[in-house]
């Protein structure tokens, strides 16, 4: 895919087009590729983001609980809050996960630092259903390392009651002293960064220690118009109105929307990320074999639909986005038309002395 897009009018989605169809309700499970229990009794740990997966909240289908009726194999499934997270334990060499899902750069900085095993693709049945322009991206250009999960770009959500609908379509809302101490950030830093970079102009990739330094000090400045940084904690705060705008990921706002129809999101004016979160087996997993079944598990239409639904993120599988049935179909936040598309950048993995200088900028933002 093309790193950056074209200029476009950012995207305001309504409530009725944005509930169209959706009930997330669990309906009997017909399975395409066939499944066993020749490892029944084995036990397969999954370390995921939270809430990132269909898990029978609202008649919803439990898709780990059916990965275990189905092949006897036990779930552990366990939750991280960003990439860094997860990376800091996988580094730490004391704990085994046999999936993790993580987001593209970080796939790229796990793939060059050896700390993921190749996947036997021959083993998926169901991996033709992904999107050609879904495979072969530059953090796994020979599709080597990673199965492709969610897609997502970010926005801004904000709730139209407390701020009135003539908000601004800019990153620099968060700045904007109308919505002080009612406005969030992300906690984490490079989706922080972000924020600041696109009101910069600035590549998000840039390896110039003057940009980052620019980007945090434009962060400091904008750390007293914050109510707080959050990740999880910003559903409860835009559902129930404690705060009023925030940046975060679209498939998230879909689901909150459900909760609070006063909601409404954009595409900043100025660009944004674009992320392709992936499947990948750590190179210290210890049940490789039910790892390949459950991703293959996942690939399902019929479990892709529920994911997709539940989660309210773009899919890279076919049988979903083709399925007219699809809650989401054609959704425009979503599935934006071309002439839609904000221009977006992917994040990538940054040699060690920049990522480290960052860092460290990170950390002297959240004690300014």
């Amino acid at each position: 895919m093309k790193k950056t897009v074209a200029l476009i009018l950012s995207l305001v989605i309504t409530v009725a087009a944005s509930l169209t169809g959706c009930g997330y309700k669990y309906k009997e499970l017909n399975l395409r590729a066939d499944f066993d229990q020749s490892l029944k009794g084995t036990t397969l740990t999954v370390y995921n983001w939270g809430e990132y997966i269909s898990d029978g909240e609202d008649g919803s289908m439990d898709v780990n609980k059916e990965f275990e009726k189905l092949t006897g194999i036990k779930v552990k499934y366990l939750n991280y809050v960003s990439n860094e997270t997860m990376y800091s334990q996988l580094k730490s060499g004391g704990v085994s996960y046999d999936i993790i899902i993580p987001s593209d750069y970080m796939i790229e900085r796990l793939k060059n630092e050896n700390m993921l095993q190749k996947i036997d693709i021959s083993k998926i049945s169901n991996y033709d259903l992904i999107d050609e322009k879904y495979k072969g991206l530059f953090f796994d250009e020979n599709e080597e390392y990673s199965v492709p999960y969610n897609v997502g770009m970010v926005g801004i959500i904000y709730n139209e009651e407390l701020t009135g609908g003539d908000i601004e379509h800019s990153w620099k809302v968060l700045w904007d002293e109308k919505y002080k101490d009612m406005a969030l950030n992300f906690d984490n830093s490079r989706d922080a960064f972000m924020t600041a970079q696109m009101i910069l102009g600035q590549d998000l990739n840039t390896e110039n220690k003057a940009d980052w330094d620019a980007a945090a000090d434009l962060l400091k400045k904008g750390k007293k118009n914050l109510q707080s940084y959050v990740m999880d904690e910003i559903f409860s705060k835009m559902e129930t109105g404690e705060a009023s705008v925030a940046p975060y990921y679209a498939g998230d706002y879909l689901t909150m929307l459900e909760s609070n129809e006063s909601l409404k999101f954009f595409y900043p004016e100025e660009g944004t990320n674009i992320f392709v979160d992936s499947v990948c087996i750590p190179e210290n997993a210890k049940n490789v074999d039910a790892a390949l079944m459950y991703i293959n598990f996942l690939l399902e239409p019929d479990v892709a639909t529920a994911n997709a639904e539940y989660l309210g993120y773009a899919s890279p599988n076919t049988a979903v986005v083709n399925n007219k049935d699809y809650c989401y179909y054609q959704n425009k936040i979503l599935y934006p038309d071309e002439s839609d598309m904000p221009k977006v950048q992917y994040y990538h993995d940054i040699k060690s002395d920049i990522r480290t200088y960052y860092e460290t900028l990170w950390s002297e933002v959240k004690l300014y």
